[in-house]
């Protein structure tokens, strides 16, 4: 059976966090859900993997995909790294209130504790409530010592870089970076398949049964990384109708596509599958003559074999564009 350009049945998750932007502005549905804190669009994590929704392969699984199609799907070189697993997860998420702040572990960290890959992530800000902030790194340069001390005197949040942040904000945020995703903000993050997160602070948060959440703070110890950093926030000029590369890192590749005519995409040197995902607008992706229609809120799996498409459009459209390089 030939692939094509695969949308899958997005995963809703309620949090504690989380709101309804995920019906209110991304118009996806999620059913008798409380509230919406993350769907994930494209995932291979282990409990939560993505089923094709769409077209002759619908209901076959991410995993039976690579299973059967390995190379064609994945790209040789990413099969040959990454086996059986797919490599990146997408998601949008919806922060009602402020997230924990919380750390990821490098590959090697989380290699050695809990046989998976790291987390290194990037945020895209669809929408931003006026004055909504998030935390990323550091304030001040600090020894592990001097953040324990902090830590410990309560105050931590005296040391975190905090950033005011709009709609088209875009934050990379490589593992070992401390970080949070602040109460008011939409957003789209494209990461390594990991779900291993050190939480480190919840805002002393407690659950419906008056529990609060376990913090893992001694294990944050080895992955936050220290340094302080000039700058936290990507710069990128913004440029209507070509290509604008936002992140370029060993885990991945986001370019921001915003067109307002039809334009074609050429992925001949590229060994790897693409994923679109759509922030405004929409498009048909056009492969062989064939059409698949991706509009605001969704994402798309191009698979390695296409090599080229067509996105057409009559009212323009805003995406995001991934692949490993």
């Amino acid at each position: 059976m030939k692939l094509y350009p695969l949308k899958f049945t997005t995963i809703y998750k309620d949090k504690l966090w989380g709101g309804q932007k995920i019906k209110t502005i991304l118009g996806k549905d999620y059913g008798d859900l409380p509230n919406c804190g993350e769907t994930w669009e494209i995932s291979g994590v282990t409990g939560n993997v993505s089923v094709v929704a769409t077209g002759s392969l619908a209901g076959q699984s991410l995993n039976e995909l690579i299973n059967e199609y390995g190379a064609e799907l994945m790209g040789k070189k990413v099969a040959d790294k990454f086996g059986s697993e797919f490599p990146l997860l997408v998601k949008f998420i919806d922060a009602n209130d402020d997230l924990s702040i919380q750390v990821h572990p490098n590959d090697e960290l989380a290699k050695q504790r809990h046989n998976s890959f790291g987390k290194t992530e990037m945020w895209y800000i669809f929408q931003a409530d006026p004055g909504s902030k998030l935390i990323t790194g550091f304030n001040q340069p600090l020894t592990k010592e001097e953040y324990l001390a902090r830590f410990n005197e309560g105050k931590l949040m005296d040391i975190l870089n905090q950033e005011e942040v709009e709609a088209d904000d875009v934050f990379f945020l490589p593992a070992g970076r401390v970080h949070t995703i602040g109460k008011g903000l939409l957003l789209a993050e494209i990461q390594q398949t990991s779900d291993v997160t050190y939480r480190i602070y919840d805002f002393d948060r407690t659950d419906d049964e008056g529990n609060k959440r376990e913090l893992h703070v001694e294990e944050a110890l080895d992955a936050i990384d220290y340094q302080h950093y000039p700058e936290y926030k990507t710069s990128y000029i913004n440029k209507q109708n070509e290509a604008v590369q936002l992140v370029d890192c060993e885990y991945f590749t986001t370019n921001k596509l915003d067109f307002t005519r039809q334009t074609s995409r050429d992925y001949s040197d590229l060994d790897s599958f693409k994923i679109l995902v759509c922030m405004e607008g929409a498009a048909e992706v056009k492969v062989n003559g064939l059409g698949y229609p991706i509009r605001k809120g969704e994402a798309m799996l191009l698979p390695a074999v296409i090599k080229s498409v067509e996105l057409e459009t009559e009212g323009g459209f805003k995406m995001l564009e991934s692949y490993i390089s």
